[in-house]
């Protein structure tokens, strides 16, 4: 009897012991996934209770949470649309993007350096509140960037960048087709909401996607800047020659330049020409010379293969690897072969040699508030790299200037009346017979402010006809404040 009865109670201990495993698994181990589940009820309904900080652009309100009395819940309003919408993303009950996500401790309350005093307004009954986040966006240059791209995208699909050079803040970022992020978070019809988003997502266009930080492309003729450079860093001047025949053989077939006929007359062309006209065999003819090396240590320098970002949303890494092979090698000297880059890389390309040829780190949040409007947190200037020596900055400079102003200059639609900028044309083959069309600048050339990078996805046309003008607005926008 007492046999079956000790096989019982063994039995039910085991039992016992199971259930105590199982609790600490899915209290301990499990705990964060199950916390951050997108079918985690709870935790949702916890957020939308919570009010929110705002996200600030100068001295406007981007993005703001006021209470729905009917339903206890606190509805987030972004009064610009569409035009932050890349940037800052959305806090939606299917979750956060962007900036709504990177600073949502800071948001919603509960980053440590606001513990102290969301304590304190808990013993005196005042509601908790979150901080307020200063993003580095300029409202103008932001406005004109996404005008410049839907007025001159003819695919419909394009993005741009500016830079302040000298210190690395995001000036502007848009992306189109974009979206309102009213029309995903609207709390008093979430079914109409998911529904939205749903269709977004499915979207073959990809509105979600911010194409500013998040898509690669081959940089085409912008890309001839960084073979420049790595021509001049390896001894040679600005005046420097090489051949830049009509067409050079490139394996099986032939690498011609986009215009037709060699770049000077037959004889051999200076870099400085090249970029001024963007002849594709003088630089392809660089790449070979300098070997892999120089250039992939040229292309890294700028930003290229330095892996994924964080300022503070993610940034996709651009990528320019080893080319032992000459003929891949001769592509990538003119912007094609195994280069991708996003256009936040080709403006920084384009702001580190605006910069003297320091690649300053690039960054979104300029500080974050405290409900009292202290300040929590700042972010400071940093070098990203020094990616090229003074005086070959200044050299590249003055190429690049006559881009815009030059007889022969690819880019003169770039340029501003009264003062010099430096530019430089991009058309990128796709491979499928469509090109993207780009353009990389700054501005005043002799004092740079902004530096800024366009690219219309299969415009099929010119840099110079598409991309420029979009250039010339964002650097018009910031310097004219």
């Amino acid at each position: 009897m007492n046999k079956p009865i000790r096989r019982l109670s063994l039995f039910a201990l085991a039992l016992f012991g199971v259930l105590l495993l199982n609790v600490t698994w899915i209290q301990a181990v499990q705990a964060e996934w199950l916390q951050d589940h997108e079918f985690n009820r709870r935790d949702t309904a916890e957020r939308l209770t919570t009010p929110r900080g705002p996200i600030q652009v100068g001295n406007e309100q981007i993005a703001s949470s006021s209470l729905v009395e009917e339903s206890g819940q606190y509805q987030r309003a972004y009064p610009e649309g569409e035009v932050y919408a890349h940037p800052v993303g959305v806090f939606n009950p299917m979750g956060n993007f962007g900036i709504e996500s990177t600073e949502n401790t800071y948001l919603d309350g509960s980053h440590s350096s606001l513990l102290v005093r969301n304590f304190l307004d808990m013993l005196t009954g005042t509601p908790a509140q979150g901080a307020t986040v200063v993003l580095t966006l300029d409202p103008a240059a932001q406005q004109a960037a996404l005008e410049g791209l839907k007025a001159n995208a003819t695919n419909g699909r394009a993005a741009a960048v500016a830079v302040d050079p000298s210190t690395g803040a995001v000036l502007a970022a848009a992306s189109i087709p974009t979206y309102d992020p009213n029309e995903v978070a609207d709390l008093s019809d979430t079914t109409a909401s998911v529904e939205n988003w749903n269709a977004l997502a499915a979207d073959e266009n990809q509105p979600l996607l911010n194409r500013a930080f998040n898509e690669r492309y081959p940089p085409g003729s912008t890309f001839k800047i960084v073979t420049a450079a790595a021509a001049l860093e390896a001894g040679n001047t600005i005046e420097s020659t090489i051949a830049a025949p009509e067409s050079i053989p490139l394996g099986g077939s032939s690498l011609p330049n986009a215009f037709g006929g060699p770049c000077n007359g037959g004889a051999p062309d200076s870099i400085a020409h090249s970029i001024e006209i963007s002849c594709n065999t003088s630089m392809a003819n660089w790449a070979i010379e300098l070997g892999d090396q120089a250039m992939h240590d040229q292309a890294t320098a700028f930003g290229f293969n330095s892996g994924p970002m964080d300022i503070p949303v993610p940034v996709t890494e651009s990528l320019a690897p080893l080319e032992p092979d000459n003929n891949i090698r001769a592509q990538t000297g003119i912007g094609q072969g195994n280069l991708e880059a996003t256009p936040l890389q080709m403006a920084m390309v384009a702001a580190g040699v605006a910069n003297g040829g320091t690649v300053m780190q690039p960054y979104l949040v300029q500080e974050i508030l405290g409900p009292d409007m202290s300040e929590l947190d700042s972010t400071s200037p940093e070098v990203f790299s020094e990616a090229v020596s003074s005086d070959t900055a200044e050299q590249l400079t003055q190429a690049m200037i006559q881009v815009t102003e030059g007889d022969e200059g690819s880019g003169l639609t770039g340029a501003i009346p009264g003062m010099q900028v430096a530019g430089k044309t991009g058309t990128a083959e796709t491979g499928d017979g469509d090109t993207h069309n780009w353009f990389i600048s700054f501005a005043p050339a002799d004092d740079p402010q902004v530096a800024v990078a366009v690219v219309i996805e299969r415009g099929n046309q010119s840099g110079g006809t598409l991309a420029a003008p979009v250039a010339k607005a964002i650097m018009e926008a910031v310097i004219n404040e």
